[in-house]
Order: structure tokens, then sequence, then C-alpha cells
């Protein structure tokens, strides 16, 4: 498309052309609501608005995550990045991969760009043998910061998290419910905070509902499908009936290993995933899951981060966001003899 006309945006925003002309030279003279109506005509004309005019970013915001394997943290980083965008905000997204980038080095780059804050997702703050100064060094420095999914005692920084115990105690609940009560847990290694706060809303509720806890209920390994495989193999090699997962794909991994062995799920085995990540509910069988509140926690850390921007004092505390249980039909009632037969507890 050739220039503007001045005549035909003129007459779409109802003002003279000489106002048009003020507008698109960036002239003084002209009223707010004026210049934003010579400014939507230009956009509803489908012309370009020159350089100079066009909305320019308030600032670049970082975002650490750590993989994009598990399709929650692609979710959340969508999910974010949507709402800088409506604070003017452009984001700057930074995946860890093996072997690739480490935490550490996007940090640095991220202040080399001047970045007006850097929200961590399951970063190094989650891992309770990690070196936490990196983050005190930061916030010496004022850089506000957001910290998602985990924890460090005496940090005084912002933090958002899912409430793990709870996640925990919907899925044995909703298990016992069922009428299993020799139930398994299987999420990844022990040094994570999330893993440390699911296994102890695992105990209380399998307490709580009048069942036995052992240490050989429990089965920490690798996060991922492989993971959940071979913490479900060797649970099932301990007889349990059911599996609390700490993740949707280790929960897809405990199904493959039940099937490996001709097991049914739910027949045979019940599952429970963790996350509720996109497309689960289109497995086979659609995953029983606890869904992690992905939109809202988006959603706080994003105005958390601009308010601390914005000059405000942040709060230095840890907000807890409820999950939901999603029952699907990974999950049935237990098999209390060999001939009875079973039904999922979802459609």
């Amino acid at each position: 498309m050739g220039p503007p006309r001045l005549a035909d945006i003129a007459r779409h925003a109802g003002v003279s052309e000489a106002t048009v002309s003020r507008v698109l030279n960036d002239k003084p003279g002209v009223g707010p609501a004026t210049r934003e109506a010579v400014l939507t005509a230009l956009d509803v004309l489908g012309y370009e608005r020159p350089a100079r005019l066009r909305q320019r970013s308030a600032g670049l915001v970082g975002m650490v995550v750590p993989e994009l394997e598990n399709p929650i943290f692609p979710m959340f980083a969508q999910a974010a990045e949507r709402v800088l965008a409506q604070h003017g905000y452009t984001p700057v997204l930074c995946t860890q991969t093996p072997g690739g980038i480490v935490e550490d080095e996007y940090v640095e780059m991220l202040l080399e760009r001047n970045v007006s804050g850097i929200i961590f997702v399951s970063g190094l703050h989650a891992d309770t043998t990690a070196n936490h100064d990196r983050y005190r060094a930061l916030l010496q420095r004022r850089l506000p910061i957001v910290l998602v999914n985990g924890y460090v005692e005496g940090l005084p920084a912002t933090f958002i998290s899912p409430d793990d115990r709870a996640a925990a105690r919907l899925a044995v609940n909703h298990l016992a419910a069922l009428g299993h009560t020799r139930i398994g847990f299987a999420s990844g290694p022990h040094r994570y905070v999330p893993v440390q706060r699911k296994l102890d809303g695992f105990k209380a509720a399998m307490l709580e509902n009048g069942l036995d806890f052992h240490d050989d209920l429990v089965e920490l390994s690798l996060f991922g499908v492989e993971g959940g495989h071979a913490a479900a193999s060797r649970l099932l090699d301990r007889g349990v009936t059911a599996i609390v997962c700490g993740s949707d794909l280790m929960a897809l991994g405990a199904i493959r290993a039940a099937r490996q062995r001709n097991l049914t799920v739910p027949g045979d085995l019940s599952v429970v995933g963790y996350d509720d990540s996109p497309l689960i509910a289109f497995t086979d069988p659609p995953l029983t899951t606890v869904r992690q509140p992905i939109q809202a926690m988006a959603l706080a850390a994003v105005r958390a981060l601009c308010d601390e921007i914005s000059g405000h004092a942040p709060a230095r505390t840890e907000y807890m966001f409820e999950p939901e249980l999603v029952v699907r039909g990974s999950t049935g009632v237990h098999r209390a003899s060999l001939g009875e037969q079973v039904a999922p507890a979802g459609n």
C-alpha cells in the first residue's frame, strides 16, 4: 500500500487534514483523544504507523525456564508472555537444555541487555542443594525478580507456587475413596522443594485415610517418561495398585510400565499425574491428574514483577495457588477380588 492519503485519514477520523499532518509528524497542539483517533484511522485503513509513532516497549523482561520437553513450561511461558505484552513489556525467553546454556549464563546475558526484571521458573531456587547467593546478588542490585515453583527460606523475594502438599492430598484422597490401600508415590529427585512438599502431603494423606505408610511405597527417580517407567516398575514389584506421580510425563511412563507387564490401566493399576499439561486429556486412557493453576500463577508472577518495576515495594512472601483434581479414565475402583469388574472413575 502506498503512502497514506491525508484526506482519507481525516475523513475516517473526523478531523482536518492539517490535524492529521500534525499527528503524523509528531507535532504538538493535538489532544490525546484526537491523536488516538488519527492513529486508529491509520490502523483501520491498513497503513503502517511511522516508526516514531509505534508503541514503544516498556522494556525487556527475562523468563528463565528449565526445558520445553515438559509441555507445562511452554504453557506457563505462553501465559506469562501474553500478560507481559498487555503491560507493554517484551519477553526474552531463555530455555535451558542438557549441556546447553545454564541459568547463571542466561542471567549474565539478560543483565547485559538491561532487562527490567527476571522471572525464574523451576530454577535453582527449587534445588535445596544449590547455592542461592546468586539470587541475593540480584536483589542487592535492586533488580526485580519473581521465583516460580520453588522456595528458599530466608530469601527476601516474591515466590509463586502451587500448593504441592494439597496436590498430593487430592490424589491420595481420590485413590483411597476408590478402595486402594497400597498406593505408591513416584516423583523426581528429593532435593527439589516441590518433590519434598508433595511427599509430605502424600505421607499425611495416607495417614489421614488410615493407610499404612512405608518407605517402600516411595520411588524417586528422574522427571520424565523414562523416570516414571523406572519408578513404576519398582513400585509394581512391591505390589502397589495405584501410583501418584510427580508429573504427567512420569504418569505416562507408569502406564507404559504397566502395559509391558500386560497389566491394564485402570483395571490392574490406577495412575494419577500432575500438571494437566496440554493434550494429556487425549492420552490412552485419558489421564486423571492434578491440575497446576498455570494461568493464575503466570498472571500473579507478571503482576508482582511489573509492580516492583513500577517502584512498588515487593511482597517478600510466597503466594500459594490451589491445584484441582481432574478425574478422567486412568483411575478406577480397586479390584477387591480377582473376578470383580472394574469401572473407570472418569469418562
